[in-house]
């Protein structure tokens, strides 16, 4: 019924207009025999009239003058046509009203005089003008429904962009992984392809809508972290705690992975004994927090300089994207420890 209604509600206004001023011209006309019976054969005649050459030059406007303008943009040449036509049309009318009437025998002195001259021409301005501004309206309404569904497209086109970047980025990474992993022998091997197996189908499928469950991204993240813990061979300390409950709560995909992939990176190394990492998430009152830290390994110049912080830029602008105004980012890069606390209202 809504769907209905949307499809056709400036049809919808438009028969509300009519309906609302022929009640009232027929109240007027009739009005003016008060005090005789009425005559609604003449009442009916000149609401018909009236009615028949209102919608020839409203209309006329609305479907051919406005559109030609609103495509030249030449005002000059609108004025000039539009008004050519009106005083026909108008001119049009008043003889043949009068002919209806009286016949042109000047018994009805009133449809003669300047009063009833100027009352036709300013009430049909009136219907000429509020047809041309309902006609403004639905364009600019339209249009800004355009601008819209053009943004929504681009959004919608860079935050897939956004996401295919990422996949690689993990992939590559994971595959790093699994190299070492098979290079040394592990027994591990077979368990990281078989966790692997069920990221990717994560990545390819799940991660493909707006919003999944955040119980599959809290798998899928805790998937990883399995990854991570066999290839340091259970040396480093890793927690990952959860407080709520996530069970019907959807978020955006793949918005968490950027930070881990980050600690796991730059916090820590075999050969760093006191390198940690710490993950939590905490679910209350409409708000997911999400803290990672992990702990600073030295880096070189050389290895300094050749941080990009491509995954960190585009989870900033998936954020953006996908929760303009309900996020925030807090990032904290001490001497010994790295800290990011996102905070998103999921409401």
């Amino acid at each position: 019924m809504e769907s209905l209604y949307n499809r056709n509600r400036v049809v919808l206004l438009h028969l509300s207009f009519w309906c609302v001023y022929l009640s009232f011209f027929v109240y007027q006309v009739s009005s003016v025999q008060r005090g005789a019976e009425i005559d609604w054969l003449r009442v009916l005649t000149v609401v018909a009239i009236q009615f028949s050459f209102a919608l020839l030059i409203g209309y006329l406007n609305y479907f051919y003058f406005l559109p030609r303008f609103l495509k030249d943009k030449k005002a000059w040449r609108y004025f000039i046509q539009f008004f050519l036509v009106f005083a026909i049309i108008i001119t049009a009318r008043l003889v043949f009203e009068r002919y209806v009437i009286d016949g042109f025998t000047r018994e009805t002195r009133y449809l003669y005089t300047t009063r009833f001259v100027v009352q036709v021409i300013t009430t049909n301005l009136f219907i000429v003008i509020f047809l041309a501004m309902i006609r403004f309206a639905v364009d600019w309404f339209e249009f800004e429904a355009r601008q819209k569904n053009i943004e929504n497209e681009k959004l919608t086109a860079e935050l897939n962009f956004l996401k295919a970047q990422i996949n690689p980025h993990f992939l590559f990474n994971t595959l790093n992984n699994l190299y070492y992993l098979a290079y040394t022998k592990s027994p591990n091997t077979t368990e990281v392809i078989a966790k692997l197996s069920q990221m990717m189908r994560y990545m390819m499928y799940d991660s493909n809508y707006e919003f999944v469950p955040l119980s599959k991204e809290i798998e899928y993240m805790q998937n990883y972290i399995s990854l991570e813990k066999l290839r340091l061979n259970e040396q480093i300390p890793i927690t990952f705690s959860l407080d709520g409950n996530p069970d019907d709560i959807l978020i955006a995909p793949l918005i968490f992975i950027t930070f881990l992939e980050n600690a796991f990176k730059h916090g820590v190394s075999n050969n760093q004994p006191r390198a940690w990492v710490n993950v939590s998430i905490s679910i209350t009152d409409g708000q997911c927090v999400y803290r990672v830290e992990n702990s600073k390994i030295p880096l070189s110049g050389k290895e300094a300089n050749q941080k990009s912080g491509i995954g960190l830029q585009n989870v900033k602008r998936r954020l953006d994207l996908s929760y303009p105004g309900k996020h925030t980012l807090e990032v904290e890069d001490l001497p010994d420890r790295y800290s990011v606390k996102l905070n998103l209202q999921l409401a």
